[in-house]
């Protein structure tokens, strides 16, 4: 199964700290936030792996490379104009489809997740996708599940309106399994999200799922949560994988 990470975005909430870096590169204890990433995706057997990028390409290439060094093979793709989620999922269509099912992280995300179970999860279901998800109490994202972890509500950025009444404590966490199918469901132009156009509007389908989260994860969106990042990873509390680890 190969994998995307998405990395295209400027990271513009952390200010002065992404001024001269792109956002994935972010130092944790001595290496970039997206080498965490590439890590854990590798020990679960993602080894083919894309990356959208747009801000400061050359430095996410340079350092990366075709990616042996971690264990992976890299592929990259250039979005002179953002696509967002979906889109940048959209342009590397080909790619991700070739072997089936395939993976999208956010490249803010990082986590020590198993990802073999929700691959799992995903094949016991034949899901159009699956989402890692996790507890945060008025996000705005907001997801619903059923006793046999179908979603069977979705809402991404509602009205105070929209979100009255709906008491559901789980969230997206950047991390899912897809079937080629959902490349078809994408918009054919223009940037688009994954979430906004693509799950919340096939939640009817019943083909959505989701896996609670059993190991850390931090969304690095504020100096505050790469701090966090930093000190779980320096604790040993963030597993961090090694290239070759079984």
């Amino acid at each position: 199964m190969r994998a995307m990470v998405l990395c295209a975005g400027y990271g513009t909430r952390l200010a002065e700290l992404t001024r001269d870096v792109p956002k994935p590169m972010l130092p944790v204890n001595g290496r970039p936030m997206l080498e965490l990433i590439l890590l854990n995706l590798v020990h679960h057997g993602f080894r083919r792996i894309a990356i959208n990028l747009h801000f400061m390409p050359e430095v996410i290439r340079a350092h990366f490379g075709n990616g042996a060094p971690w264990g992976a093979e890299l592929v990259y793709s250039h979005e002179p104009e953002l696509l967002g989620t979906a889109g940048g999922v959209r342009q590397m269509a080909e790619f991700l489809a070739a072997e089936g099912d395939f993976l999208v992280q956010y490249g803010d995300v990082v986590t020590d997740q198993d990802l073999s179970a929700l691959r799992e999860v995903h094949r016991q279901h034949q899901a159009l996708a699956t989402l890692l998800l996790h507890q945060r109490p008025n996000s705005n994202s907001v997801v619903s599940l059923d006793a046999e972890q179908r979603i069977v509500g979705f809402l991404e950025r509602p009205s105070d309106a929209e979100r009255a009444g709906v008491a559901s404590p789980w969230v997206n966490s950047g991390v899912c399994i897809c079937a080629p199918e959902v490349l078809d469901l994408i918009p054919a132009e223009g940037a688009c999200d994954l979430p906004r156009d693509v799950f919340v509007k096939h939640v009817s389908g019943g083909r959505l799922f989701g896996l609670p989260l059993t190991g850390q994860r931090v969304a690095v969106d504020s100096p505050r949560r790469l701090d966090l990042l930093r000190d779980l990873a320096a604790s040993g509390r963030l597993r961090i994988a090694s290239p070759g680890m079984a």
